[in-house]
């Protein structure tokens, strides 16, 4: 795609250039699959093929970018390509069939296309009106195409219509401003590679410096348009406007080189016919060969041959200035006839053509203002939707910030929630659960017990000697001391299990199905690990420490959750006042305490 956008903007730049990138672009996406890039490798090679082959030629290659561009809807490649498609049925004659194409897509191309592209279509437009004659609507659509489009971003094709513009300007007889055209359009050609483009615009001036009796000035023009090649490095297929050619070269007085291309001009018309332009001014060029030898009888029979094409008003592609001049020259060689009223009648014809022509460019300025009118609407309401849509992106933009803004906000509160929750229910100390969330819990899961007929076991757990360690080490210690025997009884318990601070330094550890017994062993193979545990404060080291502990299930306890609090709480008191560093079973076991250990309590 890269390729293929570089290969449009080099189209008028670089003409060879910008073929070659389009082969590549085309091979590229082609190998890739790459649809989008077809149709646009398309689009500029049927662009190239508009300059130098056939109008069959060209068509067939936009026909390729159009099914490209419309099975990826690009619908401003289609609008390039048809409007492409439009020039190239003009150059075949096909004049009303090629407004019909182009017309349709003025408004969606305008408001698609920007800087080039759009003078590229408005251009289309005034070419296709050309083509009929009307030179009024040609002028107002070439003159807006050349207002938006400058030297800086035309990529050339300011140039293109410098070079059109000129011939608009020659149909309605400002030759002065045309020429002035020309020369600035010549002046930037210098700097581009595009030998077709500079052929045109010699043309063009050729055709200024006939119509302004400078014919001689224009000789050397003569010299290099026939000198450009008749390939893509020069004036491509297309033909080089040899009648043309051979009226300024009649004109300018050189004789020898207009009866060469008259006869240049005679074969081209043998292989493709001329249009009627062209043709009329065949017949001119023929008649002033014989009048350069005198021949006016001659002369004026090849004009008398041309007459119906001349007279009729209704020839589309078939301009009032070359009319003009065929009546004008024919006056001249009747005259040389001898036949003065004829000449007079052929005056008056060039008279009604040069009002007509008169007419054409006050209308030709008209048409100006009124198409700037309407463009300036079309851009006014171009620029009240891109507002309307700026507005409508702000405000979704904005929207989806305070969205944004606001989820955050709520996650931030969730967060916030969770963390009181989390604090509410949590020992600060020893990360384990406070009574609270004990008394919020122990409910549920006691009658989770009660349905499923599974033991609930509870233990609570009293350091023994604890306010010792306060008074003799001081509370920091003592936080440590309770810190520490928190990990290691969250460590020591089960996903299902819920450790408790019951106050103080008591824990309580509630363990769903599992039995007094099971529940006993448990808290006693806690109670080795924690006299294992020693601790370092400072410069006094605390070793052996021990708890006691009751334990106590709902089996043994049926009426409540309180009760078996109360069982298990009963079963530690019991446990301190047989010595303590020990854990004992509830009402319903032994007085014998089970797994004691041996060593003094604290």
């Amino acid at each position: 795609m890269r390729l293929a956008r570089r290969a449009w903007q080099l189209l008028h730049v670089d003409s060879v250039q910008a073929a070659e990138l389009a082969e590549r672009a085309l091979v590229r996406a082609q190998a890739q699959q790459d649809i989008a890039a077809q149709g646009r490798a398309h689009l500029v090679r049927g662009y190239h093929l508009l300059h130098f082959a056939t109008p069959a030629e060209a068509i067939a290659e936009l026909e390729r970018a159009v099914r490209c561009c419309d099975a990826v809807a690009d619908r401003a490649g289609h609008v390039l390509a048809r409007a492409g498609m439009a020039r190239s049925a003009w150059r075949d004659g096909r004049f009303e069939d090629s407004l019909q194409i182009v017309l349709p897509l003025r408004d969606e191309g305008l408001g698609l296309l920007r800087n080039e592209q759009r003078s590229v279509l408005l251009n289309t437009i005034a070419g296709c009106y050309s083509a009929q004659g009307r030179s009024e609507q040609a002028f107002a659509y070439m003159y807006q195409a050349l207002r938006g489009t400058g030297p800086a971003r035309s990529h050339g094709f300011d140039v293109v219509l410098h070079c059109n513009l000129a011939h608009e300007l020659l149909q309605i007889g400002d030759y002065h401003e045309a020429l002035r055209h020309v020369d600035e359009g010549l002046a930037r050609c210098a700097s581009l590679n595009n030998a077709r483009l500079h052929c045109v615009l010699l043309i063009n001036r050729i055709i200024c410096l006939i119509e302004l009796d400078r014919t001689v000035e224009a000789l050397p023009d003569i010299d290099r348009v026939c000198a450009l090649p008749p390939d893509a490095t020069g004036r491509g297929a297309l033909a080089a406007h040899f009648e043309t050619l051979a009226i300024a070269a009649l004109h300018g007085g050189d004789v020898a080189l207009g009866a060469d291309l008259v006869a240049q001009a005679q074969a081209q018309h043998q292989v493709r016919p001329l249009l009627p332009e062209g043709q009329l001014e065949l017949a001119l060029a023929t008649a002033l060969l014989a009048g350069r030898h005198a021949r006016w009888r001659e002369a004026d029979d090849h004009l008398a041959q041309a007459l119906p094409l001349a007279a009729s008003d209704d020839i589309d592609g078939l301009s009032l200035r070359v009319r003009c001049l065929f009546f004008l020259t024919r006056a001249e060689i009747q005259q040389q006839c001898g036949d003065v009223a004829a000449a007079l009648e052929s005056m008056r014809h060039w008279k009604r053509l040069h009002v007509e022509r008169a007419r054409l460019a006050s209308q030709a300025r008209y048409q100006a203002a009124a198409l700037q009118t309407e463009l300036l609407r079309l851009q006014h309401k171009l620029a009240e939707n891109d507002a309307q849509r700026r507005t409508v992106e702000r405000a979704r933009s904005e929207l989806q910030a305070s969205n944004e803004q606001l989820s955050r906000t709520v996650q931030e509160v969730q967060a916030l929630q969770s963390a009181l929750r989390e604090q509410a229910s949590r020992d600060a100390l020893t990360g384990l659960f406070n009574r609270r969330h004990l008394n919020d819990t122990l409910p549920a899961m006691w009658a989770l017990a009660q349905r499923d007929r599974q033991p609930l076991a509870v233990a609570i757990i009293d350091l023994d000697h604890f306010k010792l360690v306060n008074d003799q080490h001081g509370h920091d210690a003592g936080d440590a001391v309770l810190a520490a025997f928190g990990r290691l009884l969250d460590g020591s318990s089960r996903r299902s299990d819920v450790a408790c601070r019951w106050g103080g330094e008591e824990f309580c550890l509630l363990m769903p199905r599992t039995g007094a017994a099971a529940a006993q062993r448990k808290i006693a193979a806690l109670l080795r690990r924690w006299r294992a545990e020693v601790f370092t404060l400072g410069h006094v080291r605390l070793q052996g420490l021990s708890f006691s502990a009751g334990v106590c299930d709902s089996g043994a306890v049926g009426e409540s959750a309180a009760a078996l609090l109360k069982a298990a709480d009963e079963a530690l008191l019991a446990a301190k006042r047989e010595g303590r560093n020990r854990v004992l079973l509830g009402p319903v076991a032994s007085a014998a305490p089970l797994g004691q250990l041996t060593g003094s309590g604290r």
